[in-house]
């Protein structure tokens, strides 16, 4: 088969003007606006963070806007099913085993979510067990920023002997469950707050000192940081202004995994007689208490329950989509 030539016709000569040459088409982004935009691509993560968001604002308004009195009793109301007002609803319209729980108590008389075996207000407590829940995260996530990101920079910026020392200390503090460590608290203070906080101050933060650590070994080789060294920087200085700014990813991320290990440990304390003293409620002493009744009032568990796992699960969930976010290589 013979050769076929192309002939000149065929091609078209493209000119491009010089000033286009260099023209950037895609708009220059920080890394933390492509991590946002990842995030946003992320569309589990968003939905997760918009609902963390509106569970927090109603938790806040609902300490000066509350339906009822979380702590009211009233045994005349005890154990009614969940009602709103007169609109039928199955499942809310206050009947239990084909009986209206609500006859004779008036037509203004209805709780959303039931009440309890005193007659308190379901709702109400929910949304004070949901506050109580969020600060301790937010306080385990105090120890984190604080403890532990300190405590691995400083370890692994000395290094040496300093830095064995410093991870034998962790090893030690480690070894000791926390639910030992929240026994020992309550010989010392009575159960509440006080007690739950301690046992997370005092072994909540290893994790973050250690991934700190570990990175911080790697950072303090870099070019930048040995020119911030050439300069005179001090450490302090060049920890803070170098080392936390590439540290941020880690931080973020395993601050959105203590979350919900601090929320569940709160629950988990409650649930068995250590945690929150009654009357105050928390999402752990409503499990409890529900728990108890669930074959004839099963509301009473499920929807602490639901609760919880929306919170639970959605905490991971963005801690996920902010692992893909700021570690583009974790993306499978």
């Amino acid at each position: 088969m013979a050769d076929e030539k192309l002939s000149p016709n065929l091609f078209k000569r493209v000119t491009v003007d010089s000033s286009e040459k260099e023209k950037i088409n895609t708009p220059a982004l920080t890394f933390t606006q492509d991590a946002m935009r990842r995030l946003r691509q992320n569309k589990a993560a968003t939905i997760s963070m918009w609902i963390i968001i509106a569970i927090a604002v109603i938790s806040i308004i609902t300490i000066f806007v509350s339906p009822a009195n979380p702590n009211k009793q009233n045994l005349a109301y005890a154990n009614l099913p969940p009602k709103i007002a007169n609109w039928g609803i199955p499942g809310f319209n206050g009947y239990q085993d084909g009986a209206n729980r609500y006859a004779g108590l008036g037509k203004n008389v209805w709780f959303v979510l039931g009440t309890d075996y005193l007659g308190r207000d379901l709702l109400s407590r929910i949304f004070v067990g949901t506050r109580v829940s969020l600060f301790i995260a937010f306080i385990a996530t105090l120890f984190d920023l604080t403890i532990g990101v300190t405590y691995g920079i400083i370890s692994g910026w000395i290094g040496g002997r300093v830095d064995t020392v410093m991870q034998r200390i962790i090893e030690i503090v480690s070894s000791v469950p926390n639910l030992v460590v929240a026994i020992l608290m309550l010989l010392v203070f009575k159960p509440g707050l006080t007690s739950i906080i301690l046992a997370i101050a005092l072994t909540g933060w290893i994790t973050m000192a250690r991934l700190i650590r570990a990175q911080t070994l790697q950072l303090r080789d870099q070019e930048f940081v040995l020119a911030a060294k050439t300069v005179g920087e001090s450490g302090p200085r060049i920890a803070w202004r170098h080392l936390v700014p590439n540290l941020s990813s880690i931080i973020i991320i395993q601050t959105m995994f203590t979350i919900p290990s601090a929320i569940f440990f709160e629950a988990f304390l409650s649930y068995i007689g250590i945690g929150l003293p009654a009357p105050t409620a928390s999402l752990g002493t409503l499990l409890s208490d529900g728990q108890k009744v669930l074959q004839v009032q099963p509301y009473q568990l499920i929807y602490p329950a639901i609760v919880i796992v929306v919170l639970m699960l959605a905490f991971n969930l963005l801690a996920d989509g902010l692992r893909d976010a700021f570690d583009p290589k974790s993306q499978r």
